[in-house]
């Protein structure tokens, strides 16, 4: 007999802030994407509250009148869960916690708990339970509401501050058996490294969501995992692939994303190592996404952060079959042209021009284009084989 499956969604709420950091354009693109993190985590979004603040507010990040009118809301609908933007600080949190008496996440949290859902392999699982005692270790005072009235009480305080102290006490015991553990994997992961000999590493970089494991699927007719929802994939996935007589290792990795926790950052460092010691960088790219000139700086910025910006990169716009643009009529003398109204030529003519041979477009879905990836592929793992092998080159003989 089949299990039941629960298909129900948690109902939850965004909130973000518009600032003289950050636009109101650009806040509508984070809290887009951080319903599809809420989606991903298994959560139905019913409505998104914005407010227009020079700074967040240090005790609430939202202003009183504003968390007034999201008290009011979440108790009418019903509301299990808010989401915040931006990661809150712990007094934030708890100070928000306090008031609408409901569970409160920012980002980071989210994102976390996407995580923890997706880790499949012991070393994924302790990664993630890494980053998120990381996490949680500021905000342990915040979890022990139920001592909040007996601070102060005369023979109740100590007792509360023990319970909190061995709390953080546990934290800190397990973070530091967690990263042993992780040092230990991380030499028999070098081990392995090491053990693939000295064959051209490729690696698969980029955006969450852009189609990465689609196109290891097919260049590699490897089986990974690929869904159409955030961090499908967290587990580094390498495979051999051959293109004609060239054997070369291919690896996909975890997607980025903007405001990346930084606690992942850190417990990931060693799946960023296939990154780190790759010799090509295929660098994937949704150029479907309003928002893909943003993913590339994204990527570019932790790739800045991990010492790999200087490698050789091939840049592959994928989803073209997907690819949409607004028209202007001919007899429009009002409309100005934006990047909005670009075609994929015009796309092409602009900075991506200057990537020459090393900027393709392809739909690594219905396979379109994907003989002149695999050409390009072949031929910049062949320039760096044969730089590795000046005097070992009997494999291009018959090229």
């Amino acid at each position: 007999m089949l299990e039941k499956v629960d298909l129900s969604y948690e109902k939850v709420v965004l909130v973000g802030l518009v600032t003289g950091f950050q636009t109101e354009e650009k806040l509508r693109e984070y809290l887009d994407e951080l319903a599809f993190l809420a989606y991903t985590a298994g959560a139905q979004v019913e409505k998104r509250f914005v407010q227009k603040l020079d700074h967040p507010n240090p005790k609430t990040f939202i202003g009183t009148g504003k968390l007034q009118d999201l008290n009011d809301y979440i108790k009418a609908a019903e509301i299990e869960t808010v989401i915040f933007d931006d990661e809150l600080s712990p007094a934030q949190q708890k100070n928000i916690s306090n008031f609408l008496q409901c569970k409160v996440l920012d980002r980071t949290n989210l994102i976390l708990d996407i995580f923890a859902q997706r880790a499949q392999t012991s070393y994924a699982r302790t990664q993630v339970e890494l980053a998120q005692y990381q996490y949680m270790l500021p905000r342990l005072t915040g979890l022990w509401t139920h001592l909040e009235r007996q601070k102060g009480g005369i023979g109740l305080r100590g007792p509360g501050e023990t319970e909190i102290e061995t709390d953080r006490r546990i934290v800190r015991d397990r973070i530091a058996l967690l990263k042993k553990k992780l040092e230990t994997i991380d030499k028999q992961m070098a081990v392995q490294r090491g053990n693939r000999g000295s064959m051209v590493r490729v690696a698969l970089v980029g955006y969450t969501n852009v189609g990465k494991s689609t196109l290891m699927n097919v260049v590699s007719k490897a089986d990974v995992f690929a869904e159409n929802k955030l961090f499908a994939t967290l587990d580094t996935t390498v495979r051999k692939v051959v293109i004609k007589n060239l054997p070369f290792l291919m690896s996909d990795t975890v997607g980025f994303i903007r405001k990346l926790p930084t606690q992942l950052v850190e417990s990931f460092k060693s799946t960023l190592d296939e990154v780190r010691e790759a010799d090509l960088l295929v660098h994937v790219v949704d150029i479907s996404h309003p928002s893909f000139e943003d993913h590339i700086a994204a990527v570019q910025k932790i790739l800045e952060e991990i010492k790999s910006a200087d490698k050789p990169v091939l840049m592959v716009f994928n989803k073209i079959d997907a690819y949409t643009f607004a028209t202007i009529d001919d007899d429009d003398l009002v409309t100005e042209k934006t990047k909005s109204h670009f075609t994929l030529e015009d796309w092409k003519a602009t900075w991506m021009s200057e990537m020459g041979e090393n900027a393709l477009f392809i739909s690594a879905l219905n396979k379109e284009n994907l003989d002149y990836f695999k050409e390009r592929l072949y031929e910049e793992v062949k320039k760096i084989h044969i730089e590795r092998f000046p005097y070992n080159n009997f494999l291009f003989d018959l090229d």
